[in-house]
């Protein structure tokens, strides 16, 4: 019965040091984890920041694109009315 006991405390230290290094590779893991989120979060940050610099230049793009739309319009009107007015002898 001795035998018994000895070799299942032997059996449970054993268990007890692979627990105990198994906790070691959780929080190194954990350690490891955290730095590659923080990496993963720089270059979101900077993805998203590219990316709104690059719609702000397509929204001044049509902003401006839209004044010359409009100036065209107005023109296009312009030489439209003309056209009717010495076609009905207006002018």
């Amino acid at each position: 019965m001795e035998a018994r006991n000895a070799r299942l405390e032997s059996d449970v230290a054993h268990l007890c040091t692979d627990v105990a290094d198994i906790k070691i590779d959780v929080r190194d893991l954990r350690d490891r984890i955290d730095r590659l989120d923080a990496k993963f979060d720089a270059k979101l940050s900077d993805g998203f920041a590219r990316v709104d610099d690059r719609f702000e230049k397509v929204h001044a793009s049509i902003a401006n694109t839209r004044v010359w739309a409009f100036a065209l319009y107005i023109a296009l009107a312009a030489t439209m009315l003309g056209t009717m007015a010495r076609g009905f002898q207006w002018i």
